[in-house]
């Protein structure tokens, strides 16, 4: 059975209509008064099609509503962010009939890392993103905004111990890589076959617990005078080379 969090907004054009394609349960939305664009008016119609309601309303609301963000004249007000369970994810793998190619998150804590990770792993075909209930940020409005929609389409499962989850997926096949700065050089990274890749903390990394599970470990080799990278950034580099050694 699913789980779901507390209630919660999507914020901007994109994400909304992605929520309405997706079918996700919406209780209202809301729309800048005296906007007539392309984009709001399909927003409309296509939750005048799904008979949800939507009220008109000034911006200073829309502001209140998104708490300050870049709302572009929409905000929906949506019942409670649906959670996968691990199976799901596996499921999403086989209806493609494909092997599973799944995202561990170790402690990510920024809402804008998560969502842009959720939207890479959308444009890499990678089956699911599984994240800590403790220590870790959650989906919220700002992880569906930043993900631009993509969070509707890539299934998120939340588990109690990452540690445990890793062992079982071990027992069912899969081949666990993480990143460190001793690994081998990602470039060379063959992700063919049942794969999760763990994404460490943006300060931390990967805790040493994980790293003592994983088969190998992965490093992004760097020459500049910054020796590091945004977590989402080393995310993407890494999801696109598994992306393309599986020929995709």
């Amino acid at each position: 059975m699913k789980e779901q969090k507390t209630d919660d907004f999507v914020i901007g054009r994109h994400p909304a209509m992605a929520a309405l394609k997706s079918g996700q349960d919406i209780n209202k939305v809301f729309v800048q008064s005296g906007l007539k664009s392309d984009a709001i008016q399909e927003i409309v119609s296509a939750a005048k099609k799904r008979s949800i309601v939507v009220s008109q309303v000034p911006k200073t609301k829309l502001d209140l509503l998104s708490d300050g963000q870049n709302h572009q004249g929409v905000v929906l007000a949506v019942a409670a962010f649906q959670y996968a369970e691990l199976e799901d994810l596996f499921e999403a793998a086989a209806k493609k009939d494909e092997d599973p190619f799944f995202l561990i998150l170790d402690g990510i804590e920024d809402p804008h890392n998560l969502g842009s990770i959720l939207r890479t792993a959308d444009a890499a075909g990678v089956h699911g993103i599984i994240i800590p209930k403790r220590r870790a940020v959650q989906l919220t409005s700002t992880v569906a905004k930043t993900s631009t929609g993509a969070v509707e389409y890539v299934p998120v499962c939340r588990v109690t111990n990452l540690a445990q989850t890793v062992d079982e997926l071990k027992q069912r096949g899969l081949w666990i890589f993480g990143t460190d700065m001793k690994g081998h050089d990602f470039r060379k990274w063959d992700a063919k076959g049942p794969t999760a890749l763990v994404i460490g903390n943006e300060g931390k990394g990967i805790s040493s617990l994980l790293k003592k599970k994983c088969d190998e470990m992965l490093t992004i080799p760097m020459i500049g005078h910054v020796q590091s990278l945004n977590a989402s950034v080393a995310a993407s580099l890494l999801i696109y080379q598994g992306f393309t050694s599986r020929g995709k």
